[in-house]
């Protein structure tokens, strides 16, 4: 007898009934995509572990309440993405204000268009970041975008979400997500264009 793989709502109904193994199912099949956000998100393992937590707590005690109006996934991470800016929120570091990083994105689109220009590495450069210390650059640059830009880039560029539910998880409009995917992009490309010169001499 062929073995048929659960969907999520009907894990959720076992879970609704009592089900433990349908919530480590659960877990186990979106563990990995909640943490890696959450690391993405806040840069280090200890803060990701929690979120992971945090994350799954909410969503058990949230769960008798999840109509389905979004898909199973969506809704989690929404509340993964919440529960990560709520971390972040309360890390002491400060980071660039939005202005400071929009001066930034201008500055940028000026040199894109001078003789010298930038480096054209990719609009999508999280696929293109492959050694240790490249990764290492990418972590240390995405840190530095300010929430409203980091969370859609992680989202979109490195979770791999549509524009649209990424506009969903985050209740905005699909062209406020692709402006703001836009500048993270720009900032990143104009932060990391010396790393990629280096590697191509």
């Amino acid at each position: 007898m062929e073995h048929t793989v659960p969907t999520d709502n009907q894990l959720i109904e076992e879970i609704r009934q009592g089900r433990a193994d349908a919530l480590e199912t659960l877990v186990s099949r979106y563990e990995t995509k909640v943490y890696n956000l959450a690391y993405r998100m806040l840069g280090n393992k200890e803060d990701a572990e929690d979120v992971l937590q945090d994350t799954f707590l909410n969503v058990v005690r949230s769960l008798g309440g999840f109509q389905a109006r979004s898909s199973f996934s969506t809704w989690l991470y929404r509340v993964a993405t919440n529960a990560a800016l709520t971390r972040l929120r309360q890390k002491s570091r400060r980071e660039k204000s939005e202005g400071e990083f929009l001066d930034e994105v201008y500055s940028v689109k000026e040199a894109a268009h001078s003789e010298t220009g930038l480096v054209d590495w990719s609009d999508n450069p999280a696929k293109q970041l492959l050694d240790v210390e490249a990764r290492q650059v990418m972590k240390e640059a995405i840190d530095e975008l300010p929430e409203i830009y980091r969370v859609v880039f992680v989202l979109r560029d490195v979770q791999g979400l549509p524009a649209t539910e990424v506009a969903e998880v985050l209740d905005l409009s699909v062209p406020a997500v692709k402006s703001r995917l836009h500048r993270a992009r720009l900032y990143l490309r104009n932060r990391l264009s010396d790393y990629f010169t280096k590697e191509t001499d």
